[in-house]
Order: structure tokens, then sequence, then C-alpha cells
């Protein structure tokens, strides 16, 4: 079998953080899990001369840039699109060659719970994606950012549930329209930026896994990030029944809570990724 084709995998224990992922790496001669990942990515373990896998954390000083085979020049853009959380480096034997794949890391605790992939304000997207002012003028009446009752001019036709904003399934019809050609026609860069990044701690790959505390186990799939680009992206750009907007299996809604209420937030299932292949059981081997 193409090891890159294999569906979901249940083993025994717990490996849910990026720590314990990364230990798993770093044990790579004895732990069986280590191997398979490995070999999904292409490698053969008997050419492999070492393995140094490393959590990247959420917030990185930029005296460490050098850890990572990074320069301070990028610093900006590295952390505005970051997406990896653990870095791999794969010494192979023959020319000693070294190979770096950045992993990003999804944990679920059930097939119902959703991750935020990207949170960012409308104003950091417009600067991104560069969409017309009229588009952000309406995104920020979707999270709030621009209060409906300084828009009477703009909204006093319709009839709002909640008076703090609007939903995307309130707007006007031409606004809505206009809001979805536009994700429409730059799916793929939006898609790209919110689960793969870019630059240097971009992610290569996503590692779902999901813990079942009663029976001791954790379901893992490991696909490339173009797979999840793919599975994820694609489908229909629609107005939600709630008035979110969905693009393919991605959901985007305004972040409320507390902090950043007023922040756009992508977020996916990402369970939803089991569903690409069958599922193996390797047990303790």
């Amino acid at each position: 079998m193409n090891r890159r084709e294999i569906g979901s995998i249940t083993a025994k224990g717990g490996f849910v953080n990026e720590i314990e992922i990364c230990k798993k790496f770093n044990n790579w001669l004895k732990d069986e899990e280590a191997k398979l990942w490995l070999e999904i990515m292409g490698y053969n373990v008997n050419k492999i001369t070492s393995v140094d896998a490393v959590q990247i954390p959420t917030t990185i000083n930029i005296k460490k840039l050098a850890e990572y085979e990074l320069k301070e020049d990028d610093f900006e853009e590295l952390i505005k699109f970051k997406k990896a959380d653990a870095q791999i480096k794969i010494r192979i034997k023959i020319g000693n060659i070294l190979k770096i794949e950045n992993i990003s890391l999804k944990k679920a605790n059930s097939d119902a719970n959703y991750n935020q992939i990207d949170k960012r304000s409308v104003d950091e997207y417009k600067k991104m994606w560069n969409f017309c002012d009229e588009i952000a003028f309406w995104l920020k009446l979707f999270t709030g950012e621009n209060k409906p009752e300084l828009f009477n001019n703009k909204i006093r036709k319709i009839k709002l549930k909640d008076k703090r904003r609007i939903f995307f399934n309130e707007m006007p019809k031409n606004i809505q329209e206009k809001i979805i050609n536009f994700f429409e026609n730059n799916r793929l860069l939006i898609v790209n930026d919110i689960l793969k990044g870019r630059g240097g701690l971009s992610a290569n790959w996503i590692l779902i896994t999901r813990f079942n505390k009663k029976e001791n186990t954790t379901t893992w799939i490991l696909k490339d990030i173009n797979t999840a680009i793919n599975f994820f992206g694609s489908g229909e750009i629609k107005i939600s029944p709630r008035g979110s907007l969905y693009i393919g299996r991605i959901t985007l809604q305004r972040k409320g809570g507390t902090p950043d209420p007023t922040k756009l937030q992508f977020k996916i299932n990402p369970c939803e990724l089991f569903n690409i292949g069958g599922e193996e059981n390797i047990g303790n081997k």
C-alpha cells in the first residue's frame, strides 16, 4: 500500500498534544507510530540517520529563529502566517541531507469538536486578501466592529436578530452575492492562508488526533497539507442557515466572547478528515 493513502489509525494510549507527538518522533527507532508517520511522509526509515522533533510555540522569540533554520529578516511574515505546531528535522544517510517537515497538529475530543484555524480583524484580512472597502464595511457590520445603530442610512430597512451586529443572511442580496463571489474567486489563496500559511513556518502536513479516554486509544490521521486544503476547501460557498458563511467544509464566523469579540474566525471540524480513508487498528505493536 502507498503509505500516503493510509486512512485513520487507532492505537493504544494517548498522544494528543505537541510535546507528546514530538517525543514519539524523537523515539522513532522504537516507536511504531513515528515510523509510520515518517513512511507516510515518504521516507525510508532504513535510510534515516537521525530525527529531531521540536514543538513550535505560539509565540516565538526572534533570537530563537535559528533553531528552526530561519532568518530574522523574515520574522514579521513568519509570525503572521505561522501554521506549523511542530518541526521535524530528518537527516538522511546518503549525502548527509537534512530534510525539514512542518506539521500542523489538531486535536479533538469528539466527532463534533470544532477547531479555530485562523482569527484576525477584518482590516488584517483586508491587507492579506485585498478585498474592497465595501466588503470590509459589511464584514465589520457582521462582526459588530461597525455598530449597526451608527449606520441607519445603510440598514434602516433591515430587521435585525441581534442589534449588535448583522448576519450575512440579513444583508442586501447584492452584498451577499458580492461577498460570496469574492470568496469564490479567491478561494485557493484564502484556504491556503488559513490552513497552510506562508513562509518558513507554514505547514507541510496536518496530523489530527482524537483521544478516547474510556478505551485509552488515540485515533489519528496524517495527510499532506494539500490534501487537507482540497478536502476542507472544496464544496459550495454559501450562507449558512444561521447567517454565517460556508467555504466548503470551513465556516467563517464572528469570534464573539472574550477576548477579541469583533474579530473574524475560520473553523473546521478536524474529525471530518477521518472520512478520507478507512480505519486500521495497530494496537501495541
